[in-house]
């Protein structure tokens, strides 16, 4: 099920004074919650009607597309570009701005080090900026980075593939991992699609039939990824060993969100469960599944794919996914050369990200998950990579944006400049938070109808909940003072 897009959301906040009242939002698997309390929060997914025949009454008549709403968007322009009556677009205030922001910047919920930074995606000009090139540990808004590496790496199309090849004797098969973090043993996928041990078996069993064979020794290869598996922090159950073949995050259980205690080998479990899933399908697997390495250039016998990366980049920023975010980072280390492993993602990420044409400097990207304290990125940074994913010219970095969590309404922010704040529905970001760091990064509509991309990043707080405040406060204020 797709999200939903920013335009949708500006279109439909314009139009119909924020009544997104046929907003969708799919369950998209975990999100990560390790020392996070505003990331705890279940997302909603609420059903949406569509494709509906508007205006007809005749059984044979054509289905209609539903109205648009043309012209919402005129506001956008950048400046110096005439709006939709011939005018000229309003620039932001940025006077106004400052004046809101400093003090509740000062706010010393917001701990002891404060940075900011504002900028207009149009066309770059700074309206706010305090310490915004001062590298800071920015919790899980480094998963704007790690999508803005991966989508420049990869492109927003590319598919992750679990195959199935023969194995090095008769009647062996090898179960090899490509790194897909959507793939599920569930019969009914809690995600919606991605890649499918069930589709896969199925499809193995009918070619191995299909050759006259009913038994095999299943081999699980999952070398893709390198390095030690555990992430720095430790064992958590915010995040499962990071291994090239995982099933469901490596879950235990039915959950598909929030913390719980997970698998401590995810590529024997997952290739386990593959052996039961080809029993069912009437091919009997011999003895445990054992790590094999599969022949290379052999033909698969059967594979399945995980969603677009485009899809994958926006379900993780929408619910703080960390197991995508590790995974889209090794597969970003993969496409630069780099190892697949926490040392690759140091060395691939930032040369990726300055190839987009921003300052890097000081930054440090020691995961993709941001569950680690060495990492270190600056609000310019942050900025940066949203105005760059906004840019006309880069289409293939749309998803950093309409996959951020929309304030009031979805993910992570869904509890979050709720309600009557002038930011609901207008407002999407990236939360951040460890102990004593709370982070919010993303973007605004100002009064004008520009879109502004802000980033607070702070340390030292004493309070999450009140930090978390303090961090909204300063977003509404992005969206009614500039």
């Amino acid at each position: 099920m797709p999200l939903v897009r920013t335009w949708q959301l500006i279109a439909v906040s314009a139009v119909s004074g924020l009544a997104l009242s046929a907003a969708t939002v799919a369950a998209a698997g975990p999100w990560d919650s390790g020392q996070r309390k505003a990331e705890r929060d279940k997302a909603a997914s609420w059903s949406r009607t569509g494709g509906a025949d508007h205006g007809t009454d005749g059984a044979a008549a054509l289905p209609e597309a539903a109205p648009s709403a043309p012209g919402v968007l005129a506001g956008l322009h950048p400046a110096g570009a005439g709006d939709a009556t011939g005018g000229q677009a309003v620039a932001a205030d940025s006077g106004a701005l400052a004046a809101a922001l400093r003090p509740l910047l000062a706010d010393p919920a917001l701990g002891t080090v404060r940075s900011a930074s504002v900028i207009d995606t149009a066309t770059g000009t700074v309206l706010f900026e305090a310490g915004a090139r001062e590298p800071m540990t920015p919790a899980s808004t480094v998963k704007i980075a790690t999508a803005s590496a991966a989508l420049a790496a990869l492109g927003p199309d590319h598919r992750i593939r679990t195959t199935v090849t023969p194995g090095a004797g008769p009647g062996q098969i090898v179960l090899v991992g490509g790194g897909d973090p959507s793939l599920t043993a569930k019969k009914k996928a809690p995600a919606g699609s991605g890649g499918s041990l069930v589709a896969l078996a199925a499809d193995t069993a009918q070619a191995l039939k299909a050759a006259g064979t009913d038994t095999v020794a299943l081999g699980y290869d999952d070398s893709l990824y390198t390095g030690p598996a555990v992430h720095p922090i430790g064992d958590n159950p915010n995040l499962a060993p990071v291994t090239a073949l995982t099933a469901d995050e490596g879950r235990p259980d039915e959950s598909f969100s929030g913390p719980v205690k997970r698998s401590q080998d995810p590529s024997r479990d997952t290739a386990r469960a593959f052996a039961a899933l080809l029993a069912e399908r009437g091919v009997k697997v011999t003895g445990e599944p054992a790590r094999a390495k599969a022949a290379a250039g052999a033909v698969p016998l059967a594979a399945t794919l995980s969603p677009p990366l485009a899809g994958l980049v926006e379900r993780m920023l929408t619910y703080s996914d960390n197991d995508i975010a590790e995974a889209l980072a090794r597969q970003t280390a993969l496409a630069s050369g780099a190892p697949a492993s926490f040392d690759g993602v140091a060395q691939a990420t930032g040369p990726r990200l300055a190839a987009l044409g921003v300052d890097t400097a000081g930054s440090r990207f020691a995961d993709g998950s941001g569950l680690g304290r060495a990492d270190k990125v600056s609000a310019g940074l942050l900025t940066a990579l949203l105005a760059r994913a906004a840019d006309p010219q880069r289409p293939e970095l749309r998803p950093v944006l309409t996959g951020l969590p929309v304030a009031g309404f979805t993910g992570t922010l869904r509890g979050r400049n709720s309600g009557t704040s002038p930011a609901a529905g207008l407002l999407r970001a990236k939360t951040g938070t460890l102990t004593g760091v709370n982070t919010l990064a993303g973007t605004v509509l100002d009064p004008t109808g520009r879109l502004l991309a802000f980033a607070f990043l702070t340390a030292n707080t004493p309070d999450a909940g009140a930090a978390e405040k303090g961090l909204d406060k300063l977003a509404a204020a992005v969206a009614t003072a500039s």
